[in-house]
């Protein structure tokens, strides 16, 4: 834990079905490093990314006023693996570490189109120092 940092501990139903408590930290998103051009293996990534999720999560992962940031590291790859983005997509998210509300399941998108931005949100994650 940094020094400074609000945590927050919340209580989530685990995959396994037992109950566990996850240290949530509430500090600010860390932006993605000015001026990186995206590899051109991500780039479809992105671009569904902003037809899909830069709506409310930001154009670059760093969250809006109807979105939390997915440049932070609540959603590094150790807290969030690539299957939550999967399961976010098609079933929605219930509100639990933010107080935006709940995200509803994102119509049109297929697993293939989550697998590409998943892999440009880590992108970006990475360029920001989080993994």
């Amino acid at each position: 834990m940094r020094t400074g940092s609000a945590v927050l501990y919340v209580p989530v139903l685990a995959l396994t079905g037992m109950l566990a408590v996850i240290a949530c930290d509430s500090s600010q998103p860390k932006s993605a490093v000015g001026g990186a051009t995206v590899p051109a293996e991500l780039q479809p990534g992105e671009a569904k990314f902003h037809a899909y999720c830069s709506a409310c999560h930001g154009p670059q992962g760093g969250g809006t006023q109807q979105g939390p940031p997915l440049v932070h590291k609540i959603y590094e790859p150790n807290h969030h693996g690539d299957a939550a983005f999967q399961r976010a997509a098609a079933f929605g998210v219930k509100a639990h570490h933010w107080e935006f509300g709940n995200m509803p399941k994102i119509d049109g998108v297929t697993s293939g189109d989550v697998e590409q931005i998943t892999g440009y949100i880590r992108w970006l994650q990475h360029q920001a120092g989080i993994f």
